[in-house]
């Protein structure tokens, strides 16, 4: 069961299991006891998304560099103790479970996310394509 890298409040695939939030902010407008038949998040779990401003200079990199200095940065915040605990956790468990992680950000590759799927990779989970 690959742990699977999503797009939050699209449709989930069969299979998918628990639905993790990784963001910030809840989706605007949707009570919160609809944000899982919504296809949102069934928890929510900000430690895994970047810090508020870090999250303002990812949104606004412009250059391929400006996005590197945003995946450097958020790496180092991985590296604490408590994300990078969390991830080790993550990829045990995607051994044997059905989980997937998302974001609300349309493009993977400049999202939080595909950093996300790096840090797991590279951590050894089970990972859908």
């Amino acid at each position: 069961m690959p742990l699977r890298i999503v797009r939050l409040g699209t449709p989930r695939a069969a299979g998918e299991g628990t639905r993790i939030g990784t963001v910030r902010r809840p989706p605007r407008g949707v009570p919160k006891a609809e944000f899982a038949s919504r296809d949102y998040y069934d928890a929510w779990y900000p430690l895994l998304s970047p810090t508020p401003e870090l999250m303002a200079q990812g949104q606004q990199a412009q250059t391929e560099k400006d996005w590197e200095a945003f995946v450097k940065q958020f790496r180092k915040e991985l590296a604490l103790p408590e994300a990078s605990r969390t991830l080790d956790l993550l990829a045990a468990l995607s051994h044997h479970s059905a989980l997937s992680l998302g974001c609300y950000c349309e493009d993977e590759a400049r999202c939080h996310r595909s950093v996300l799927r790096a840090e797991l990779a590279s951590r050894g989970a089970d990972i859908s394509p």
